[in-house]
């Protein structure tokens, strides 16, 4: 038995026969894409430039997994700063929940890569090379053509230039200017990195497009979570709108005169006067479609436009301070106090001590002696020299090869240290300690540690 066919289309993206639907649509350059327009320029300019600039010597932004050395703003932060990262993270998930109870999925509409790089560059492409969405529809129905295998050339060379741009977040454009300059067989490993980017980012503005927001994208199912009615979104005045009327205005219609150019305009294929829907990004598209038929029918703009639903159900304006907004911003607030201030009090060096490889102590001249291993990676932005000194423990001796150990700035050295001591300092067999590292511009660290040595014989009667 093969399945029912639905009457009417279950997805914007699905026929009612279950094959991809694709969504070609009119372009309207009204004042709000001319707003985008601008935005996503800067937002592609900014991405493109970001790990060129230097601070301070370094990478504004440098990313290196394999070092995993991560540098934002010129500071450089370590997978031990964990709490750091922790906070980073929650600071980013509170300020996604804030903008989405004031503004809806603004996000989506004006920031998001998969919008900025389809709409405004991937697209205007598509249309300079396939014209209006009536000729590409022309062009769907007459299958392959030279204009969509040009077109197709131009998007890959894209796909393969935003994917070395990506790849220099991650290795730096030292690195990148030296991969681009010679064979991909000197560095197989980064190139097939690069191809693989490429490649993803090719197939999804050339072909997946939308289905990236409705289907993967997993912001828009929590929206729902996420706002309320008093949040912003691209919503229709069903009150001045309905009903709808045919052509020009008529006596007793609203003033939808259903032209179905917010439709057409829409890049998900959504339907707008439906109420708002999961497959919204708030692009605004459909807000200048309309306003433009609105010029044209001499009524005032606005019958799509950016509106709480409480506002668009009642027409009473709607408060944007309340009570889940304003804990939101106190959290977030409290959030980035608790990242500046960590950040600021966070050590000047990362000091390891560790027990030397072998025998836990060995045994010269009747001292015992302790192997011990010491790792400092330099946090600072300059070489330091560190001292490191043996504390709580009268009577035994430090010997080290490299005392003070020098270090390059956001680098890490190790030596190796011995501990020479008499067995009776060491009662028990062993005796807590401190390592004290210095740097003598203001760092000090005392790290504990424990001294081995043998256990002294038993005394007459069992005793120890």
């Amino acid at each position: 038995m093969s399945a029912p066919i639905p009457s009417h289309r279950v997805l914007p993206t699905l026929n009612a026969d279950g094959t991809r639907r694709l969504i070609r649509p009119r372009l309207y350059t009204g004042p709000k894409w001319r707003a985008r327009r601008i935005t996503a320029w800067a937002l592609m300019a900014t991405f493109v430039a970001l790990p060129w600039i230097r601070f301070g010597g370094r990478p504004l932004v440098l990313l290196d997994v394999v070092r995993r050395e991560f540098t934002l703003f010129g500071r450089t932060f370590l997978p031990t700063d964990g709490v750091l990262l922790m906070l980073l993270m929650l600071a980013i998930f509170l300020a996604v929940v804030l903008t989405t109870a004031l503004v809806g999925r603004a996000w989506c509409g004006w920031a998001c890569p998969q919008t900025v790089y389809m709409e405004f560059l991937y697209r205007p492409i598509e249309r300079l090379f396939e014209g209006s969405r009536e000729r590409q529809l022309e062009l769907d129905r007459r299958g392959p053509s030279f204009r969509r295998f040009a077109k197709n050339g131009v998007f890959l060379l894209i796909s393969v230039l935003l994917g070395n741009a990506f790849l220099a977040y991650f290795v730096g454009t030292d690195a990148l200017v030296r991969w681009v300059t010679r064979s991909p067989f000197e560095h197989p490993e980064s190139f097939l990195v690069m191809a693989a980017v490429a490649g993803l980012t090719y197939f999804d503005f050339a072909y997946f497009r939308e289905q990236m927001c409705t289907v993967i994208c997993p912001y828009a199912r929590l929206q729902s979570v996420l706002m309320d009615r008093r949040s912003l979104v691209v919503g229709y005045d069903v009150t001045r709108g309905e009903p709808r009327g045919k052509g020009k205005p008529k006596p007793g219609f609203g003033d939808c005169i259903d032209c179905r150019a917010c439709v057409t305009t829409c890049p998900t294929g959504i339907d707008i006067r439906q109420g708002l829907q999961l497959e919204c990004i708030a692009c605004t598209q459909c807000a200048d479609a309309c306003d433009a038929i609105m010029d044209r029918i001499d009524k005032p703009r606005g019958l799509i436009r950016y509106a709480a639903q409480q506002s668009l159900e009642t027409g009473q304006p709607s408060r944007i301070l309340r009570p889940r907004v304003a804990i939101y911003a106190a959290l977030l607030g409290a959030m980035l106090v608790a990242l500046v201030a960590s950040a600021r009090t966070r050590e000047g060096a990362e000091v390891t001590v560790l027990r030397g490889i072998g025998a836990p102590f060995d045994m010269q001249g009747g001292l015992a002696v302790n192997q011990i291993r010491v790792k400092i990676r330099n946090r600072a932005d300059e070489p330091r020299r560190y001292r490191i000194e043996l504390l709580d423990a009268p009577g035994a001796r430090l010997i080290a090869p490299e005392n003070p150990l020098e270090v390059a700035a956001n680098e890490q050295r190790a030596t190796s240290l011995f501990v020479m001591a008499e067995p009776r300092i060491l009662p028990k067999g062993q005796r807590a300690v401190r390592f004290r590292v210095t740097d003598g511009a203001g760092f000090t660290l005392a790290v504990p540690y424990r001294l081995l040595g043998p256990i002294p014989s038993a005394e007459p009667g069992g005793k120890r």
